[in-house]
Parts: C-alpha cells; structure tokens; sequence
C-alpha cells in the first residue's frame, strides 16, 4: 500500500455543471426521480399516456415537488427519433464532485478493494453511456473523466446508460495524468488498457490492490501522457489478428473481468 497524501486543490472542479439538458424514457427519469430529484427541474408527460410506470413517476415527482407538465412532446424540443416512452424531464445541474470527496467516499463505501474508472477523452455519448451502464454493474461506482474533448453528460449519455448516471458519483478534472499521481500516492495502483501484444492479459493480472482503471478514447486511445502514469498496462487477447472492439465493449469486458477477480479472491 503507498502512503496517503492529501490531494492538491489544483486537481480539484466545480461540484456542478450547468446542463440545462434534456433526459427521456421512463427509466432514465425514474432513476434520477429516485436518486437525485433535486437536479431535476420539471418532468414532461405526454398528453394521453398512462400506465403503471409512468403513473409511478407522477407519483414520485409529486412527492419530491418536481413540477410536472402534461403536454405534447413533440414539441419540447426532444431529439428527433428518440424513445422518450411519453416521458421526458429536464434538468438544472449535474452534480460533479470533487476530487477528495469522491476518494472519501470510495473508501467509506467499497466492498472488498476500492476501484475507480478513468476516462480519458470519451467523447461519443453513446460510448459515455454504455461504459457508465456497465461501471454500476461491474461495481465501479465512482468515476473521474476529463473536463476538455469529454462527453457532457446529456440525455443521449443518460438514456443509454440506462438509469446508472443517476447513480455513479462523477469528478471532472482537468489533468488527468496530474491526477493519476495524486491517486497513487493515495495507493491506487493505475491499469491502462491498451490494444497491442506488448501489454499484458487481463487475464494474467494481479488485481488484488486499490486500483483506477483508465480507459482510452475512441479511436486514439490512452493519451501518451496519461499512459506513462499507469502502473501496468493491460489488453484483451484477440483471436488471430481480429482486434476492433469499441471502447465500450472493452471496458466491459475488463471491468467484469476485475469484479469476477476480486469476487473470488
């Protein structure tokens, strides 16, 4: 284990972001109804609609003064083609936490070896969404991204993630590589997952320590910069030459490969 140091204000943003952005489906507006109604400004119903879900969300705003409007949806300005399911709500702010608290409360909270999810430069929402979905599932509750060519947390980023955005607790930062040191002198041990031969299997890795595990952009991958902080680096083994998953398939597959590690461990 490496020593703790306090973490330097400099790694350290806003706790929220201004959105102003629109989210749709009934999952989606549950979950963040459940987890975080006060970032949600007033819910959408469509004009006609009813049924037991959607009754449940009427219900659930209710309880917590979210306004609600009954209207047509068509005309709030929903993406054209999405499912919304005849619910759409907006919200005010996101809630980005900042870096201290988000180590507080891993520590706090983690079950077995505290882990934490890094990306680097995720810029496709669907992509976002995918990942963020699989990190609540593979138990990577807590995840860092970037401030500068990331995703913003939009309602493509929350329908996709079906419902885990209203769950995961987000820190944005600035320097990603300045705050991987940080976290290794708070002795997290640093996993970049790479595509090549060189890195090693993820299969034949020890992931029995704090860990953050840093996943690439799409495309370029782990930033040269942010590559050299990280303690080992690790890759999926391919069959023959085959090697075009997209970066959220393979952060799934790395992040269960680390939960069913640690489970059995």
């Amino acid at each position: 284990m490496r020593k703790k140091e306090t973490v330097s204000k400099g790694c350290f943003v806003k706790k929220t972001e201004n959105s102003d952005d629109l989210l749709w489906g009934i999952n989606p507006v549950k979950e963040f109804c459940l987890e975080n109604p006060r970032e949600l400004v007033e819910i959408f119903i469509q004009k006609g609609k009813a049924n037991p879900k959607i009754q449940e969300i009427i219900d659930l705003a209710r309880g917590s003064g979210i306004r609600l409007r009954f209207v047509e949806l068509e005309r709030i300005g929903l993406p054209s083609g999405c499912r919304h399911q005849g619910v759409a709500a907006r919200r005010g702010e996101v809630t980005l936490y900042d870096l201290e608290e988000l180590l507080e409360h891993v520590e706090a909270t983690s079950e077995g070896m505290p882990k934490i999810l890094l990306l680097d430069c995720l810029q496709d929402p669907h992509n976002m969404g995918a990942i963020l979905r699989s990190a609540l599932a593979a138990g990577f509750a807590h995840v860092i991204v970037t401030r500068e060519r990331s995703a913003p947390f939009s309602g493509t980023v929350a329908k996709v993630s079906a419902g885990a955005l209203a769950h995961l607790r987000i820190t944005r930062v600035v320097n990603l590589a300045e705050t991987i040191k940080v976290l290794k002198k708070r002795g997290y041990w640093a996993f970049g997952t790479v595509a090549g031969k060189k890195a090693a299997s993820i299969y034949q890795v020890d992931y029995s320590v704090p860990l953050c595990l840093v996943i690439g952009g799409e495309g370029s991958g782990i930033r040269p910069l942010v590559q050299k902080q990280c303690d080992h680096l690790v890759t999926i083994p391919m069959y023959g030459d085959f090697n075009s998953l997209n970066a959220s398939a393979a952060a799934a597959v790395v992040m269960f490969e680390i939960r069913r590690r640690q489970l059995e461990g």
